[in-house]
């Protein structure tokens, strides 16, 4: 798990070693001008410059959205996120690992669907390191982890939903917003052990597979084609009724069964029809 690593302002530092130079200097150089140099002055100048090429190992630099994961000697001592200019434990290797968001969009890949119909389907994730740490020890590259994951999940996505739900209970690929819910679920678990947490993600296409497209398109015109025929009829039936209705309950003609099945057969011609309807005169009767 990430955790903070010892720092202290860089400004500072550099402060200190001024400070700590100016001191030399004051012991120094009045040795200097009054004696000349002494054998131990050696050591003091060999000591000051091991400090300062020690020191100067510790100064660290943090730009916006980034962070430096700290190890020492194989050991990890904590993640700096401040950006600014830091001084934290000398002799340390730093990693560089950046928190902006990022997109991964997967190809397009040809997979078969709850149904077995072969589809192309493609998605685009919106994703940001949370975890420094995991990220940078948990897999081996966190960027190529996600897009890895990302097919994946796709994937099986595309194997748990049919390309076109013909029950209205049933979900569908082509159901953006509960695809899109789902997909992102699955893949927060997929990549969390990476310190990764996914915000967002949204299939970008989404179609039949060119050998079984037209097939495909021809079912749908003759599903859509069924539809509107049934609600067609549906509701020329509701009108016969209702006419049929209103004249026996407003007296204006007094129909017997054979005149009705006439009276509902010409009804639903002209309802249900697809044409214009040719309206005939008839001069004689019914029975003549």
């Amino acid at each position: 798990m990430e955790r903070s690593a010892f720092r202290l302002s860089g400004f500072a530092a550099i402060g200190a070693l001024l400070i700590l130079t100016a001191v030399a200097l004051a012991v120094t150089v009045p040795v200097l001008a009054n004696s000349g140099p002494a054998p131990w002055m050696l050591a003091v100048v060999i000591g000051y410059g091991l400090v300062v090429l020690l020191a100067a190992t510790g100064f660290i630099v943090v730009n916006p959205n980034e962070a430096q994961v700290v190890q020492f000697f194989g050991r990890y001592v904590g993640s700096v996120r401040q950006p600014g200019l830091h001084w934290t434990w000398p002799l340390t290797d730093r990693k560089k690992v950046t928190l902006r968001v990022r997109n991964f969009e997967t190809d397009r890949l040809k997979v078969s669907d709850a149904d077995g119909n072969p589809v192309e389907i493609a998605a685009v994730v919106v994703w940001q390191v949370v975890d420094t740490a995991k990220a940078a020890f948990a897999v081996d590259n966190h960027v190529e982890y996600v897009a890895v994951q990302s097919e994946a999940a796709v994937r099986h996505l595309a194997t748990s939903y049919p390309y076109d739900a013909h029950d209205s209970a049933r979900a569908s690929l082509r159901d953006s917003t509960v695809v899109s819910d789902e997909l992102t679920h699955e893949l927060r678990e997929r990549v969390e052990l990476a310190g990764v947490e996914v915000l967002e993600s949204r299939t970008t296409h989404l179609a039949y597979a060119p050998e079984i497209a037209q097939a495909m398109l021809a079912r749908q015109q003759a599903n859509a084609i069924v539809s509107a025929r049934f609600k067609i009829v549906e509701g020329a039936v509701g009108m016969v009724s209702n006419a049929l209705e209103r004249l026996r309950e407003e007296h204006v003609v007094e129909l017997d069964e054979e005149r009705k099945a006439q009276m509902v057969s010409n009804l639903l011609v002209v309802l249900c029809g697809d044409r214009a309807a040719q309206p005939v005169v008839n001069a004689g009767s019914l029975y003549s």
